[in-house]
Order: C-alpha cells, then sequence, then structure tokens
C-alpha cells in the first residue's frame, strides 16, 4: 500500500482513538517502523497531526474536531461512560446536560428515568428526551450554533441563572495534566461556568482521548468537579490532585 491510500486511514484511526502508534501503524499496514515514521512526518508536515515521542496526536488548534467526527470517536467509551453516569442521576431530580456528544450519550441513558426536569442548551439532548414522557425538558434560548446545536451566548446564560440544578452533567473539548478543562468557544465557556456556578452538584463525562488534546480556553479545574467519569488511568499525579480536591474518579470499561 502507498502512502497516498495510508494517509487517509492513518488519519481516520487517529480521529477514533486520538492518536497513533509507530509499532502499531506498522503491524496494522504491514510495513517498516521507518516507513511509519516517514508517513507521520509527512503528515505533520502538512498540519494534520502532531508527532509525539513513538507516535502521532490529533494537532492542537483553535478550532475544534468536526461533530459528526466527534460523535463517531471513541464511541464504546462513550457508551460505558454514559451508563455509569446515568446511574448515578437519581429520579425526581433538576439536572443540567450541556452541549456534546458525551452528554447527548448519557441523554440516551435517562430514557426509563421519571420525574426529571431536564434543562439544556444542546437542541439533540432535547430531541433525545423527548423519547421520556417522564422528563419535563426547559431550552435555554439563546443564539444557535448550527455545527452542533448548541445554544450560546447571553440569553441562554440569564437562563440558566433562573435555576438551581440539583445536579449538572457536562463534557469538555480538552483537559490537561493539570486537571484544567479546556474548550474553543469563550461565549460556550462562559455558559458552562454559569451552569458550574448554578448546581449543587457536577458531574464531568470525559474520555481519554481529551487528555492528548488542547484547546486555548479554561472552563474551570476538576477540582470544582464532585465525579469525574473517564475511561483510563489519568495522567501521572493528576489522580493524587483529585484525591486532594475531593473529586471521585470513576473509570468506566467499554
Amino acid at each position: 500500500m502507498s502512502q497516498t491510500f495510508r494517509h487517509p486511514e492513518i488519519l481516520e484511526i487517529a480521529r477514533r482513538e486520538g492518536r497513533v502508534t509507530v509499532e502499531g501503524l506498522a503491524d496494522h499496514f504491514g510495513v517498516t517502523l521507518q516507513t511509519i515514521r516517514r508517513d507521520l512526518t509527512e503528515l505533520s508536515d502538512m498540519g494534520r497531526l502532531e508527532r509525539v515521542h513513538g507516535g502521532a496526536i490529533l494537532p492542537s488548534g483553535t478550532v475544534n474536531i468536526a461533530y459528526e467526527e466527534r460523535r463517531s470517536l471513541n464511541s464504546d467509551a462513550k457508551h460505558a461512560m454514559a451508563r455509569a453516569c446515568a446511574e448515578q442521576i437519581p429520579e425526581d431530580a433538576s439536572i443540567f446536560l450541556n452541549i456534546g456528544t458525551s452528554t447527548e450519550a448519557v441523554a440516551q441513558n435517562l430514557l426509563h428515568h421519571r420525574n426529571l426536569l431536564v434543562v439544556t442548551n444542546n437542541i439533540n439532548v432535547a430531541n433525545i428526551l423527548m423519547a421520556n414522557p417522564e422528563c419535563e425538558i426547559v431550552l435555554t434560548g439563546g443564539k444557535l450554533r448550527r455545527a452542533d446545536g448548541g445554544l450560546i451566548g447571553s440569553l441562554a446564560t440569564q437562563t440558566i441563572r433562573q435555576f438551581k440544578f440539583d445536579l449538572a452533567i457536562v463534557g469538555c473539548s480538552a483537559l490537561d495534566a493539570d486537571g484544567d478543562m479546556l474548550d474553543f468557544d469563550l461565549q460556550e465557556v462562559e455558559v458552562s461556568q454559569t451552569i458550574l456556578s448554578q448546581s449543587r452538584k457536577t458531574f464531568l463525562v470525559a474520555d481519554h482521548s481529551k487528555f492528548q488534546r488542547s484547546a486555548p480556553v479554561k472552563i474551570a479545574s476538576l477540582s470544582e468537579i464532585d465525579t469525574f467519569f473517564t475511561d483510563a488511568p489519568l495522567p501521572t499525579g493528576l489522580s493524587d490532585k483529585c484525591a486532594e480536591w475531593g473529586t471521585d474518579v470513576h473509570y468506566c470499561q467499554a
């Protein structure tokens, strides 16, 4: 197989897994390590991947991955995290679900919960939960971001401030080694910060690939999260920080 055919598949694996390794790709394609290193260097030079020790990751930047692509990334892990998260959500509760494919997966697992009040700035979440007659749904209003069905801006934050939620379930675009939750859109970050401030308890749902990415705007620290649902061990030292902060970490196997 020539590099012309390998490159698209390498990028697809990177989007699906969050990263690629030289050895893994060499085994996958049946080529030498040197050939794969050359492929990754070329993709890095084109700005499609970012080289790291032993492989490559999706490049850091100021623009998020397309929403439909994010839906397919680590889908098994998202479903496992969503199930575990939903099991911790009580019935007879007021909750907030924000923008993201992980929170949409949580919504799918709430279809049999009873007597929920769900406020959301995610049109996709609202559409999912319409199938649950025991769920009252409130959309925040705000500027519609067509790319992902998100509602952002001052109208969204004004609506959120009218509530005090029992529980907020949020996602993020990236996490750094210090435990900071990051995103790309300043308006979305302002909405997320308002959600956290108006909630008695907070859950974060984010898979391991979020540690392999970067985004420019800080939402909050994991120290402000009560429970973090993820699918792989945290970077060195961060699990100790979470223990110090009182942030419970649930590892969910697909």
